[in-house]
């Protein structure tokens, strides 16, 4: 059997898009909207680091648009930046996290709303409640992957993913999901357990450079950044409490402060006679790190030079 409401919200789209409405059809109001935005944008688009400054957690936030201009012109869906978006007739293809991307009912329903002029929610409605805070697991508590996956899809997604705001992923690296992060790109980002050799935490702190987000100021709290190395640190386990095997003999590369000879920001290596040695690098000096994991996280150096 056909699924006559979701035919009768594609009719009434079908309609509005032509500017005709059937007798006593309502366009949506932003109140249909919100939940929407609220379950598959604002977990990007909203606070101070917004993506491009678009926040969409309210009807007067999204009539702001972005710092690109507006991305919802009433009356006009076809020339609304969000739903070529939400369609992929734009690039990157909104939302950054999926797929899955929005049904085509949801389109249909962004389509609807903006078609019949945006209305705002009626007087009196309830607003979509606001989502949850993220999960901040104090120090000592475990932290899985969901806990630090509104970190990354806010502020590393934009760029680590295809067809993200810099084109193809940097480097080959996607960061849109766990399997993502672990199986990392040109190089491993990640070595579960050892924060200190994973060039994704060096970098959020600024050891690695260039710092990371890309357009940072601001960068990472420093609560965002211990949520992230303490994940690592105990294994980039899933929402299961499952721990990521060690990438023995993946190679990895990273930037740091020698301490001594071989440590670099607290991080012990493993120098032997086929480690080359370039520029003569001494306590206090900036380094190159590029090494292969070993078993146990480990970093065996193939290359250390001074930068």
């Amino acid at each position: 059997m056909p699924d006559v409401a979701a035919l009768s919200r594609r009719w009434l789209a079908v309609l509005l898009l032509c500017g005709v409405a059937p007798a006593g059809a309502a366009p949506p109001t932003f109140a249909d909207v919100a939940p929407l935005l609220q379950a598959r944008c604002v977990v990007c688009h909203s606070g101070a680091a917004a993506s491009v400054g678009l926040r969409l957690d309210s009807l007067e936030n999204l009539q702001r648009g972005s710092a690109n201009g507006p991305v919802a012109r009433p009356g006009d869906p076809a020339g609304s930046e969000l739903v070529r978006r939400i369609r992929g007739d734009s690039q990157p293809r909104m939302p950054l996290t999926g797929p899955p991307y929005l049904s085509a009912d949801e389109i249909a329903l962004v389509e609807q709303w903006i078609a019949g002029g945006m209305a705002p929610a009626p007087a009196g409605s309830a607003e979509a409640p606001p989502p949850p805070p993220p999960r901040r697991p104090r120090p000592g508590e475990p932290v899985s992957y969901s806990d630090v996956a509104p970190i990354f899809a806010q502020r590393c997604v934009k760029c680590h993913t295809d067809g993200g705001i810099r084109g193809a992923p940097p480097e080959g690296l996607r960061l849109g999901t766990r399997a993502d992060i672990l199986r990392g790109g040109e190089r491993m980002v990640v070595v579960p357990g050892v924060p200190a050799a994973s060039d994704v935490v060096r970098r959020i702190k600024g050891q690695s450079r260039p710092r990371m987000p890309l357009d940072g100021p601001p960068f990472l709290t420093d609560e965002e950044i211990r949520l992230i190395s303490d994940w690592i640190a105990q294994g980039a386990t899933d929402d299961q409490g499952n721990r990521a095997p060690v990438p023995v003999g993946a190679r990895v590369r990273f930037e740091g402060r020698l301490e001594s000879r071989w440590r670099v920001d607290g991080l012990s290596l493993v120098v032997g006679p086929d480690t080359r040695i370039k520029k003569n690098p001494g306590p206090g000096d900036r380094v190159e790190v590029r090494g292969t994991v070993l078993p146990g996280g480990a970093i065996a150096v193939r290359r250390i030079r001074r930068r």
